[in-house]
């Protein structure tokens, strides 16, 4: 952790300033201090830092004030704890480890807990380690979850590596895992498989949090097979009774607001109607694009709009702070503005709208008004985390082709239908016309076609289907190898032309997402490392993705932030339907299922 000395060893350093017998490194002086602890904003408070950490919290700390002290005069802000996102896969927001710190350090996000379960899927062991380590070099916290399902659902899909009970161990004496990221194979669990359970119990033999990811609206046995498990929190739920049934069971709620799933508004009533322990309760963002990360915020954006959502300021922020950090074990350190802990906070002029107005890390100014002011050095990822679009060949048009059953005229297919903002899908059934026997999409009516072309192993393998939501009504394609959990390649279009025009271009650039509508390129975002993250700044990354978003507009969609719901049509752990390699999935009876009905 960047030179951040423990407790026990800056404990002398921390007492002598508290007492005034040493002067402080920096001191903030008459602030609102937002007690996470006791639920209370006390007014008139100093805070005195030393060595990186909280020395002194109370009146008046003149006494730690030297003439080399750098002194911040806080002028009645509100001072409040660095904000933790419980759990998130930085994949998501197309950059770097470092460059989402960049991105996420203006509006107060000091510590994540990431789970590398994407990267996992393409590189293996070897890349959870690149972004392990990439994380430990950073002036900010950033914790790893060793990823749990690699594949997510074993024989239902084929990613570039598996993981399994033997790398979990591996992993768990690494000095910066955590626990273990979300336990996705939930019918695995549910079922005692022997390769689950012995994850689980390698990261309870090492102390350490279990991730769940329970994605199924049963709450009965499964649900409660599930919990007995191990798993300790879930961050699937949609609805109040979803967060209700995990906190009795004992598992922490894990209520998201990322860029394309809206969970909090529904499951924060368990709290503000139905009256549970809110410290049971835990913020975080799950899957964030870098466009949200640069122009509308990051934890802060969930706190406000918890706050929005009926809660009290304090209590939204206790559950972005102090409840994730005695979740994973870190109380003593992180989480609160009290003695020993890191010296993590940021000042706000309103404690409901939430402006970020300065950020402090680990005692150092990183953030002013928005703006990053700390210097951090990117990191360089090997070339053996590149050109990992590994396909046969380039793809043609005939490889979108759908045959109908011989003399059909129209088929009855099974279509998976988007929801804006959640991460579930429908199982549809829609009737499509035939012509020269191949069976063609209906954009009128909102069917699109969906391919999945394996990206991994160079098999050659193309599977054609469709789907219905994303509203696209001219010649078009949208192509991306970010595709959760595998990540090989999907490509939806209402033309086979650009569909394999857009496929062939992300082999090309070694992976991305990719805009085409009649034969030209609208928006391109070169994603080389892994097909998943970019290498360069954020905010250029996010300029890229806006490009792209816009450019889904300019071809008819009408889903907010379309790109994450386009990246989660291959999810084979989320109802209800999916595409796959192996082919089309109904993941509420986990089972391959024939495209036509």
């Amino acid at each position: 952790m960047t030179g951040l000395k423990t407790w026990a060893e800056t404990a002398s350093l921390l007492i002598d300033t508290a007492m005034g017998r040493r002067k402080a490194d920096m001191v903030i002086r008459q602030g609102k201090w937002v007690n996470v602890h006791s639920g209370e904003i006390l007014p008139a408070i100093d805070i005195a830092i030393t060595a990186g950490r909280f020395a002194y919290v109370g009146p008046d700390a003149a006494h730690a004030i030297g003439p080399h002290t750098m002194v911040i005069e806080a002028q009645g802000r509100y001072m409040v704890p660095g904000l933790c996102d419980g759990h998130m896969h930085v994949e998501s927001g197309m950059v770097t480890v470092t460059e989402f710190a960049r991105a996420v350090i203006p509006h107060g996000t000091t510590s994540m807990f990431i789970d590398p379960h994407e990267i996992a899927n393409v590189l293996g062991l070897p890349g959870v380690r690149l972004m392990h380590d990439e994380a430990m070099g950073l002036p900010v916290n950033v914790f790893v979850q060793m990823p749990s399902c690699v594949p997510s659902a074993p024989g239902l899909e084929n990613p570039g590596a598996e993981l399994g009970p033997d790398e979990v161990q591996e992993a768990m004496g690494w000095p910066n895992i955590i626990g273990l990221g979300e336990m996705m194979n939930f019918p695995g669990v549910i079922n005692a498989d022997a390769k689950m359970l012995a994850e689980i119990a390698a990261t309870q033999d090492a102390g350490k949090t279990v991730g769940g990811h329970y994605a199924s609206p049963d709450l009965g046995l499964p649900f409660h097979a599930y919990a007995a498990g191990g798993p300790a929190d879930d961050h699937e739920g949609t609805r109040a009774e979803d967060a209700i049934a995990r906190v009795r069971q004992g598992m922490r709620a894990m209520l998201r607001l990322g860029s394309a799933w809206y969970d909090v508004a529904e499951q924060v009533k368990a709290v503000t109607e139905s009256g549970l322990d809110s410290r049971n309760f835990i913020l975080c963002t799950d899957d964030s694009h870098s466009g949200t990360l640069v122009n509308d915020g990051h934890m802060n954006r969930v706190v406000r709009h918890a706050i929005a959502q009926g809660l009290k300021p304090i209590t939204a922020i206790q559950m972005a702070s102090l409840n994730t950090a005695q979740h994973f074990g870190l109380e003593r350190e992180l989480g609160s503005i009290t003695p020993g802990r890191r010296a993590d906070l940021f000042l706000t002029s309103d404690i409901v709208t939430l402006p970020v107005e300065l950020v402090i890390a680990r005692g150092v100014v990183m953030a002013s008004d928005g703006k990053l002011t700390a210097e951090i050095p990117a990191f360089h990822y090997p070339s053996s985390a590149k050109n990992t679009v590994n396909m046969a060949r380039d793809v043609t048009p005939k490889d979108f082709a759908i045959a109908a059953p011989k003399g059909a005229n129209e088929v009855t297919a099974r279509v998976i239908g988007v929801i804006e903002n959640q991460a579930p899908t429908r199982a549809l059934e829609k009737r499509l016309k035939v012509s020269s026997g191949l069976v063609d999409a209906d954009p009128q009516s909102g069917v699109c076609q969906i391919a999945l072309v394996e990206r991994h192993k160079a098999t050659g393998g193309v599977v054609n289907a469709f789907v219905s939501g994303f509203g696209y009504n001219v010649d078009c394609a949208v192509a991306s190898t970010v595709a959760h959990d595998s990540h090989h390649m999907i490509v939806v279009g209402t033309n086979r032309d650009d569909m394999a025009l857009a496929a062939n271009t992300l082999r090309k650039v070694g992976g991305g997402a990719i805009v085409v509508s009649k034969g030209k390129q609208l928006a391109l975002v070169e994603l080389p490392i892994a097909g998943l993250m970019s290498d360069e700044r954020a905010e250029a990354v996010a300029k890229k993705a806006d490009q792209l978003v816009a450019a889904m507009k300019a071809c008819g969609c009408t889903l907010n932030n379309a790109y994450m719901q386009h990246s989660l049509l291959a999810l084979v752990v989320i109802p209800e339907l999916r595409i796959s390699d192996v082919g089309l999935v109904d993941v509420r009876t986990f089972e391959k299922v024939e495209l036509f009905v």
